[in-house]
């Protein structure tokens, strides 16, 4: 029988604020919400997860670092990290497992500054711009991924 596939998902700055922030942007739906969610799509397919948040992000590279060979799978939404943090990137491409990245709004539909993520590219896709359907359909994403080997 093969191994539980492990999947963190990381969730950066002001994310804990879902549900009162700028709910015409990011939905009404709160973070907790979005977690919930995310644990029964892991249950139907079989997988653990792990969720966390931070407003830090030395908090958010640690979490990852430590992830190394632990998990086979980082789901991140590095807010607004995701445009200037090389830091985060950096420790993103040092996990030794498949990244997938996510935003609730279409980061490239927004201002000119969120335009540029510095995640993407050493990200094995995104999935951007569905709202919280974006963190399940990562999820559905894997589960096809690990199908597909």
């Amino acid at each position: 029988m093969p191994e539980t596939v492990k999947i963190l998902v990381v969730n950066g700055p002001n994310l804990n604020m879902l549900g009162t922030r700028e709910p015409e942007t990011y939905g009404a739906m709160t973070l907790d919400a979005i977690g919930d969610k995310c644990r029964a799509v892991c249950k139907t397919h079989g997988f653990d997860m792990e969720w966390m948040q931070s407003n830090s992000e030395a908090v958010l590279i640690d979490t990852i670092q430590a992830a190394c060979n632990k998990f086979d799978w980082i789901i991140v939404n590095g807010a607004g990290l995701t445009h200037t943090s090389v830091a985060l990137r950096d420790a993103l491409a040092l996990f030794t497992g498949g990244v997938i990245e996510v935003h609730l709004s279409n980061i490239h539909a927004r201002e000119e500054f969120r335009h540029t993520s510095l995640i993407t590219a050493i990200a094995k896709g995104a999935v951007i711009g569905f709202g919280a359907s974006s963190y399940t359909m990562a999820i559905s994403a894997i589960a096809e991924m690990q199908e597909e080997s």
